[in-house]
């Protein structure tokens, strides 16, 4: 049952705070880490793999601290999202020269070249892959010494559907065996499909955990923004701003719209339609105004 303890960590670049004051325990099975680009993902995985050090706090494996210890690197696999690579090897060369930096030679090579399905293009050279199989020679190369924690920053960009199938069952099964699996992504539904476990940070902070119906709800309980053009708005601001499932409207000269802020998104989206109904007003357009990934996060690490 091995274990990564993040506690009270953070990790600064000069003046630039990448993480702060993130605590959480990754367990055995397949835990998300889940935020938008540049919220701190890849900087946490890279002080649980070892390859950073935290400005504060720690980092450790079953209690033990990872930075400069190399005796928990042999349990510890990394799959990076930088395409550092080197493109004038082979698959297998590529793969055969980490097992021997592990100790191992061809023959545990070979199992994890099979174990990623990699086998019919392992004598091609790296410089021929695309992004989709270049992702899984690194995942063989993470997993030539069969450790028993695997970390993996957004391991599914470029892969086709199949491929990302694949992956997925692998990460399943290993997450199924008792191994501690965590991998990074800025997409709700690919976390969904795989995580028992999920892990949020926005902007370097930890906004929430849980498995992914709370943190589905948490996101659709906040308090959302719509974008409303109709036949006639100051009436429907009107009829609108007197119930409970509104907090705000604005109107909007310049966009000709409404600006309209729901804290009951159930209660709101069946009152709108109804209300211009009965008011015979046209509703031109809805749409959400803040659904990028930056504000849903944001609410949580405000909530």
């Amino acid at each position: 049952m091995t274990t990564i303890e993040i506690d009270h960590a953070s990790r600064w670049f000069g003046n630039v705070v990448a993480v702060n004051d993130v605590t959480f325990t990754i367990a055995p099975g397949v835990t998300g880490l889940l935020g938008p680009n540049g919220a701190g993902k890849s900087t946490l995985i890279n002080m649980m793999g070892g390859f950073l050090a935290p400005s504060h706090g720690t980092v450790t494996l079953d209690g033990t601290p990872i930075w400069r210890n190399e005796q928990v690197y042999r349990q510890i696999g990394l799959v990076p999202e930088r395409e550092a690579m080197y493109d004038f090897l082979t698959g297998r060369e590529f793969v055969v020269a980490n097992a021997e930096l592990q100790g191992l030679g061809k023959r545990e090579a070979q199992r994890a070249l099979a174990t990623v399905e990699m086998e019919y293009a392992q004598d091609r050279k790296i410089s021929t892959y695309s992004k989709g199989m270049r992702q899984r020679v690194k995942m063989a190369s993470a997993l030539v010494h069969e450790p028993s924690v695997l970390l993996l920053d957004e391991p599914f960009n470029g892969m086709d559907p199949r491929q990302r199938m694949q992956l997925m069952e692998l990460l399943r099964r290993m997450g199924d065996e008792g191994r501690t699996v965590l991998f990074s992504s800025h997409i709700l539904e690919e976390v969904e499909q795989l995580a028992s476990h999920i892990e949020v940070v926005v902007a370097g902070r930890h906004a929430a955990s849980g498995d992914f119906r709370r943190i589905r709800r948490l996101m659709t309980d906040r308090p959302h923004v719509y974008s409303v053009r109709s036949s006639d708005d100051r009436a429907l601001a009107a009829a609108l701003i007197a119930d409970p499932s509104t907090a705000g409207i604005e109107v909007d000269v310049r966009e000709g719209a409404l600006r309209i802020q729901a804290v009951d998104f159930g209660r709101f989206t069946a009152l709108l339609p109804r209300v211009a109904r009965d008011h015979s007003i046209r509703l031109h357009e809805v749409s959400p105004s803040d659904e990028s990934l930056e504000s849903v996060f944001s609410y949580l690490v405000t909530a």
